[in-house]
């Protein structure tokens, strides 16, 4: 699965901010100038209307990144920013209140500019821009992507344009609609993605040459590996960057089980009385392959399980339909092959179930699928539970799981409900 649409489902899932325990690190042109950070939204130089569209969007007080990054973003003389951070720590948030701020209701032409990667992306990041900025009723968008069509000679009013590289080019360019020199805010979101996508890094550096020298630029990005640097560098020399540690994904605050089935209709029996066992409020199953999860998430939806399934050949639209209704909770169980097991975190997710333990291509076990699988149980220092359900020839395969984590995986007897109601006690 490309990584923006990755992006894009994780911007969907946190409508609340992640409260992560990693550490922000600041690297700055002038060590010796003194660093401001704040606890509260007010602290922040905001107009009251700006403050009721943080509070609407179920923001009660910053997040780690948006500490730090905010009163940089909104700092006078602007100062140009690369902030990293990984998904739910609030960092489209944070750069959609720096444009509503810096943006002039009075000015009717546009002043900030949002690059991403993606035609779903910036609709979603256009969706931010329309909560927090609700009260801000004369702050205007427009959406410089495919299908968004406008004639050659139109007079852009709208003070905030969000767009793809593409399309943002021949707007600038060939049709000659959106004047580059009075942009006073510059947002490349996803660099990372970016940088990873054939044409795009190229194209938004073409834009950001066309910038004003006084344009503020503010990067974000989920990792700040060395593409990353090197990218930003060729954008925005001597840039502030706010990195937060990226949290790595840990078996320590996960409770690890197996049972041992003869067939794949007892592993289901044993997944029915597991699930009876606990009281689960939500749970993600994962499948080696969509055959699988097809006809699990048949014989369960006919057992009147309120059931989603994600796979690979889903669109992006269905995609986020599902991972919308499973976030909501209208769905309990969320049945998907690899294509979750990396960068999708569900907070209320605490109970995962491995419906056969994931293999490479020569039938060994896939460690770094399995951690990542897992790892969805144990974000961000929640406490979790895991459970395989394994037919009897890939028992060994546990081992060599146990072996490679140095961890234990306690086996339980699948019909041993006693055993079960204790541990869900």
């Amino acid at each position: 699965v490309p990584l923006a649409e990755l992006s894009l489902m994780n911007k969907l899932i946190h409508t609340s901010l992640v409260e992560s325990q990693q550490h922000v690190e600041i690297l700055q042109r002038d060590p010796s100038s003194p660093l401001f950070s704040i606890k509260t939204f007010e602290e922040l130089p905001l107009k009251k209307e700006l403050l009721q569209g943080v509070y609407m969007m179920g923001f009660n007080r910053p997040s780690k990144i948006q500490e730090q990054a905010l009163p940089l973003m909104l700092a006078y003389p602007p100062q140009n920013l690369i902030a990293q951070s990984q998904s739910g720590t609030g960092k489209t948030a944070a750069f959609v209140l720096a444009m509503l701020s810096r943006a002039s209701a009075s000015e009717k032409y546009p002043q900030c500019l949002c690059l991403a990667p993606t035609y779903e992306l910036a609709l979603q990041i256009g969706q931010v821009v329309r909560t927090i900025g609700k009260f801000c009723t004369d702050i205007k968008v427009n959406y410089a992507v495919r299908g968004n069509r406008v004639l050659k000679g139109t007079v852009l009013e709208e003070q905030i344009i969000i767009g793809t590289p593409g399309t943002t080019l021949d707007w600038c360019f060939k049709q000659r609609i959106l004047d580059l020199t009075k942009i006073s805010l510059f947002v490349l979101d996803e660099a990372d993605i970016m940088i990873d996508t054939q044409g795009l890094s190229c194209q938004s550096i073409r834009i950001h040459r066309a910038l004003p020298k006084s344009c503020q630029v503010l990067l974000f990005s989920a990792t700040y590996k060395e593409p990353v640097r090197a990218f930003a560098e060729r954008i925005i020399p001597d840039p502030i960057v706010i990195k937060l540690r990226e949290e790595e994904l840990t078996l320590s605050n996960i409770r690890q089980y197996f049972m041992v089935c003869q067939s794949s209709d007892e592993q289901y029996k044993a997944l029915c009385n597991l699930y009876g066992s606990f009281t689960i409020g939500q749970v993600m199953i994962f499948c080696q392959t969509r055959r699988l999860a097809d006809w699990l998430s048949g014989k369960m939806s006919r057992d009147g399980h309120q059931v989603a399934i994600l796979t690979a050949e889903l669109t992006v639209v269905q995609r986020a339909s599902v991972i919308q209704r499973f976030r909501e909770g209208k769905e309990k169980v969320l049945i998907a092959t690899n294509v979750c097991a990396r960068g999708i975190d569900v907070q209320q997710v605490t109970t995962v179930v491995n419906f056969g333990l994931p293999v490479d291509q020569d039938g060994e076990p896939d460690f770094e699928t399995y951690l990542h699988r897992i790892g969805r149980a144990g974000r961000f220092g929640h406490r979790g539970i895991a459970f395989s359900v394994v037919q009897r020839e890939t028992v060994h395969l546990v081992h060599k799981i146990e072996e490679y984590f140095q961890t234990t995986i306690k086996q339980l007897d699948p019909y041993d409900m006693d055993e079960l109601e204790k541990l869900a006690a």
